[in-house]
Parts: C-alpha cells; sequence; structure tokens
C-alpha cells in the first residue's frame, strides 16, 4: 500500500473517531480513539472469526506494511517531544531538576531490574521459556513513562503545578535514558558489540550528555536565527528545522536525538519566545504546534489502538499480560518511593506523590515501538503482547483514573490542612 494511502486512511479515521468521542464519548482525546480503534480492532477480529474477515486483512495489510518503530521514533516523536517541550516553564523545572533527573534515570535503570527479574518468574511460571536477557529487554522498554500519553492527560488532571512539572519533566527525558538502556541490553542480547563497563559507559556519555550538549547548541542557534528575524512564517520553518534536520543530525550522530529535542525545545520555548519573538509569532507559533500535537497524538493512538489486529493473541501471552501489569505498577511504585524516601530528608514533597507518580506513569507507543523493533520470532510475539496490554491498561485504566485521583489527593491534603489549622 502507498505511504499516501496509509497517511489517508490514518487520518481519516482520526477524524471520524474524533467526531465520534467529541459527540458521544466525551473523554479525553487520546484515550477515547484508542478506546474506539480498539472495538473496531476487535470488530474485525470477531468477524474474521465468522469468516468474514475481507476488511479486516486489508486492515492487517496495511498495518503489516507500516513500520512502527520508524514511524514513531524516527519520525512522530520529534514533532511530539518539540510540542511538549515547549510548553515547560523552564524556572519550574529547574526548581524540580533534582527529582526530574533522579526519576528519569535511577528510577527507570532501577525499575528496568525490577521488572526483568520478575518477568523472568512469570515466563518460568507459564512456560514461555524467555531468557533473563530478553526479560531485561522488556523491563527496559516498558520502564519509562510515555510523554505523549502524559502530556495529554496532565492538560485535564488538575494537578499542582510541581507535581505537573515533576510528571511533565520526567517524561519528556526518561524516554532518551530508556533508549540508551534498551540499545545497550539489546547489544548484551544480540551479542552485536562487546558489551563492558567502559562500552556501557561510552555509550551513556556520547548518548545523553552528548545529546544534551547538542540540543542546547542546537537551541542556541536557532534562538539566534529567532532574534533575527520578526517573520512568523520564517520563525515556524526555524522550529520545523529543529524537529526534522535537528533530529536526523543527532541520530546520524549517534546522540539522543530525542533528549536534543527537548533540550532545544525548552530553549525555544522559553529564552526565545521571551526574548526573540514578538506577540503575533508567539501566537502563530503556539496555534501550529498545538495543532501539530493533536493530530499527530490522534493518528498515534488510533494507531495503536488498530495494532490489536496484529498482535498474536496466545493465551498464554495474554495471562503473562495480565500478569505483567501489576508488576509494572509494583516496580513503578517502588522505583519512585525509594528515592523520594531519601529525598523527604532535605526537600518537601505535596502529599500523595508516590501514588500519583506510580498510577501516572502511563505507558504508550514507545514502549510499543521498541518491542515491536526487537528480531523476530516467538519471544518477540511473546513480548509484543505482554507489552500491548500493559499500554492499553495504562492508557484506558490509569489515564482514565488519573485526574480523579489527582482530585482526591488534593481533597485530602487541603482537610488535612484544615485539621492542623484548627489544632493550633
Amino acid at each position: 500500500m502507498q505511504l499516501f494511502h496509509i497517511i489517508a486512511i490514518l487520518i481519516s479515521l482520526a477524524a471520524a473517531f474524533s467526531w465520534v468521542n467529541y459527540r458521544f464519548l466525551r473523554m479525553p482525546t487520546a484515550i477515547g480513539l484508542m478506546t474506539i480503534a480498539l472495538v473496531m480492532s476487535l470488530v474485525l477480529i470477531g468477524l474474521a472469526k465468522f469468516g468474514y474477515g475481507t476488511i479486516g486483512q486489508e486492515v492487517e495489510r496495511m498495518l503489516t506494511s507500516i513500520d512502527f518503530n520508524a514511524t514513531l521514533l524516527h519520525g512522530m516523536l520529534s514533532f511530539l517531544l518539540f510540542a511538549g517541550a515547549l510548553h515547560i516553564n523552564l524556572e519550574d523545572l529547574a526548581k524540580q531538576r533534582l527529582v526530574i533527573a533522579i526519576l528519569a534515570t535511577a528510577s527507570v535503570i532501577g525499575a528496568t531490574f525490577l521488572i526483568g527479574i520478575g518477568a523472568w518468574y512469570i515466563s518460568a511460571l507459564l512456560d514461555l521459556n524467555i531468557p533473563m536477557i530478553y526479560c531485561l529487554l522488556f523491563g527496559s522498554l516498558i520502564s519509562p513513562t510515555d510523554p505523549i500519553a502524559v502530556l495529554g492527560i496532565l492538560k485535564t488532571a488538575g494537578a499542582s503545578k510541581s507535581l505537573e512539572t515533576k510528571i511533565a519533566g520526567e517524561s519528556l527525558f526518561n524516554d532518551g535514558i530508556a533508549v540508551v538502556v534498551f540499545l545497550v541490553i539489546a547489544a548484551m542480547a544480540t551479542g552485536t558489540k562487546p558489551v563492558t563497563v567502559e562500552t556501557i559507559f561510552h555509550i551513556f556519555a556520547t548518548e545523553v550528555v552528548g545529546g544534551v550538549l547538542y540540543g542546547l547548541l542546537l537551541g542556541g542557534i536557532s534562538f539566534w536565527m529567532l532574534k533575527k528575524v520578526d517573520n512568523y512564517s520564517v520563525e515556524v520553518l526555524i522550529t520545523l528545522a529543529i524537529t526534522t534536520g535537528g533530529y536526523v543530525l543527532a541520530e546520524s550522530l549517534h546522540l539522543s536525538a530525542p533528549i536534543a529535542i527537548v533540550v532545544a525545545g525548552l530553549l525555544i520555548g522559553n529564552h526565545g519566545r521571551k526574548l526573540a519573538m514578538s506577540q503575533s509569532t508567539r501566537e502563530h507559533l503556539d496555534t501550529f504546534w498545538e495543532l501539530i500535537d493533536e493530530v499527530l497524538n490522534a493518528v498515534l493512538f488510533v494507531l495503536i489502538g488498530l495494532e490489536l489486529v496484529i498482535i498474536t493473541l496466545d493465551q498464554k501471552y495474554l495471562l503473562a499480560g495480565l500478569l505483567a501489569i501489576p508488576l509494572v505498577l509494583s516496580a513503578r511504585m517502588i522505583s519512585v518511593a525509594l528515592p523520594i524516601g531519601i529525598m523527604r530528608r532535605f526537600r518537601s514533597f505535596s502529599p500523595g506523590v508516590v501514588s500519583i507518580l506510580t498510577w501516572g506513569g502511563l505507558r504508550g507507543g514507545i514502549s510499543v515501538a521498541l518491542a515491536l523493533s526487537l528480531p523476530s520470532g516467538d519471544i518477540r510475539n511473546a513480548l509484543v503482547t505482554i507489552t500491548y496490554m500493559v499500554v492499553v491498561f495504562s492508557v484506558l485504566v490509569q489515564g482514565l483514573t488519573l485526574a480523579p485521583l489527582v482530585r482526591a489527593t488534593a481533597s485530602r491534603a487541603e482537610a488535612e490542612l484544615g485539621r492542623t489549622h484548627l489544632d493550633t
């Protein structure tokens, strides 16, 4: 199927599903689109069971022709990350830099090992025979919270500014860290390169530190260019160049392109917005990137929902997926609670921060994309199915209940504060 035809079908479905969601379901856009796409996928699977699988076969053919890993990680991700970073306040981020840095690194690595060990036991229990190294690989791809899923939900969650900054900041940075961890473990699993402490340190230094420095350089050059012109069409084009040319160059230099784009987006969204843009440019830039964000999010979550058609629905894989859901949540809670417990000694945190960070750690397209990048075979089929189930639960269940959890936590905190005032 031609690329234009695929894009036309996905955008048309996204538009139709958005209309249905807006008119009838009234869910957050990402959740509503994914729900409708999942229902459509289940209908197609059901029709195939009764011998009416022609449409389902066409959908399956279309989906198998899409390289989800390349489409997301080497295409859509740069636009979505830049759009998210553009509206993060750098001063708020700086205040939470220690917490975000720890959550985006130590918590991701800790969760990787906790999930990997737990997945190995689940594999043994169900006789799936997945080697430990591939269980750790699953841990690395499912540990990061997805900025695409998280940022969309946070818009309506009503979280405090500091908590929103922690969640959004972590989700923007930890996918870059997780991809590096994934690459290191994948190299060990496939034996493509010798893995030593020196090699691991070199990969981290090159990808992460190099990504930050490159992002600063990219943002700095773009800021200088923006300051020299006052034409919103030219300035929007410069931001498009950052997300396309800047991303491609980062990958060519073997730097963390996601981290680089986030850093550049933060610079443009803060210093660039204040010091290098007119009011007219700011309005046009915000409108343009909000539209890009909404359209690509819509297409992505429709695509995730439709992926069910090509997932291997083996009974053991489905059971493993169900067992993996509490495992991933438990690992997330432990990897968040431990560092926050240590940091409580020298800084304060809002009430319920661990429960909100745990439940608000949504998984999304990045995890699915990384799972689909694994070599073909039974292990890949198992891990893709398990990953898909965790992602679906995360977006639908956690996503729908995150806002009520935030509001309930805020209400309890206010009630406790009121009692404290009465006691004094």
